[in-house]
């Protein structure tokens, strides 16, 4: 029986995961002059937000070991063959969906990063993982390196960048969305209008908060 690619990966996740718990000291520091509503008005804000990533342009900023599962399996099942991802930072979440087309026979793999650096750390974690093939790693602001070139058809999406960008990254995805895609929107609670949008009665989509941190979408037509 072939081992799936997620089990050969645990020792690099594993890895990984630990590295970022290990940062989060790190994150506290780099946000430690803002207030509390400082940092929630930058999440929330469609300019600030850049000056928010830039501090934290070292940590990893990764999905937790529970979505990164989820991720895997909701490729699998769904046996996605194009994914488009809003957020690589140091490529934990990539990694697993990577997994997923993988095991599905292959496929295509989008992904934006702003930061040149963490688009450079996801490089080499995928090409330690053996899945770089697969991924296409796109430098730059996600409003511009996502508005072209995506395939006809998408089969998942994961927002994890920033959160007051989700409708617009939506906008920019949803006309390639199959009948069925799923999204899955990482922190979607710091994305108001995202949620707004997709919860609608009559928006095209069916949505609901599937766990503490993560937004589940399908689309439906």
């Amino acid at each position: 029986m072939t081992t799936p690619t997620i089990t050969s990966l645990a020792p690099l996740l594993d890895r990984l995961f630990l590295e970022a718990e290990a940062t989060r000291g790190a994150t506290l520091a780099a946000v430690a002059d803002l207030s509390d509503a400082d940092r929630a008005r930058m999440m929330r804000s469609k300019t600030d937000y850049a000056d928010l990533y830039g501090r934290l342009k070292d940590v990893p900023l990764a999905v937790s070991r529970e979505t990164g599962a989820l991720l895997y399996m909701l490729a699998r099942s769904s046996r996605a063959r194009t994914i488009v991802e809003f957020g690589t930072s140091f490529g934990i979440s990539t990694l697993h969906l990577a997994a997923g087309l993988r095991d599905n026979g292959g496929g295509r793999l989008i992904t934006s990063e702003f930061e040149p650096s963490k688009a450079a750390r996801a490089r080499d974690n995928l090409s330690a993982g053996g899945l770089l093939d697969l991924v296409e790693i796109r430098e730059g602001d996600a409003l511009k390196t996502l508005k072209a070139d995506l395939p006809d058809t998408i089969d998942l999406v994961l927002l994890d960048g920033a959160k007051a960008l989700y409708p617009e990254i939506l906008d920019l995805v949803e006309g390639h969305l199959k009948p069925g895609a799923i999204i899955v929107a990482d922190n979607a609670d710091d994305s108001p209008d995202y949620l707004a949008r997709v919860r609608m009665p009559g928006s095209g989509y069916i949505s609901t908060a599937f766990a503490e941190d993560v937004e589940l979408s399908v689309r439906i037509n």
